[in-house]
């Protein structure tokens, strides 16, 4: 079996959330955990997108007969978590330039440590 066999939208899905996934818990820059974060994000919604979707299958468009059309209900959440994870990342990003004007750092250790003096 060829390594190009094993390639598919599910399998790069999956990679990419453990991807953003070790990103977020080996980064020690908040601006890379943030990054890290949102390719999670990105990775779970086209997972999500791409799971149990028949190769044939169309788009819900009055006059498609019904056996070949794809169900808009999994489309309609990903929608809502797009706007979710956008609104999530700015405001991860709005809370780190609070915190990084305050405590005049990016790096978690020093943050912490400014932080429990």
């Amino acid at each position: 079996m060829a390594l190009i066999d094993l390639v598919t939208a599910d399998n790069l899905a999956v990679a990419l959330f453990f991807i953003g996934l070790y990103g977020a818990m080996t980064q020690r820059n908040i601006m890379k955990t943030i990054m890290s974060v949102g390719i999670m994000d990105t990775g779970a919604i086209i997972f999500i997108m791409m799971a149990n979707r028949p190769a044939d299958a169309v788009p819900p468009i009055h006059g498609s007969p019904v056996e070949q059309m794809a169900d808009p209900v999994p489309q309609a959440l990903m929608i809502t978590a797009i706007v979710i994870g956008v609104s999530v990342v700015a405001m991860c990003l709005a809370m780190y330039m609070r915190v990084a004007y305050r405590y005049r750092t990016a790096d978690w250790h020093i943050l912490v440590h400014r932080i429990e003096k």
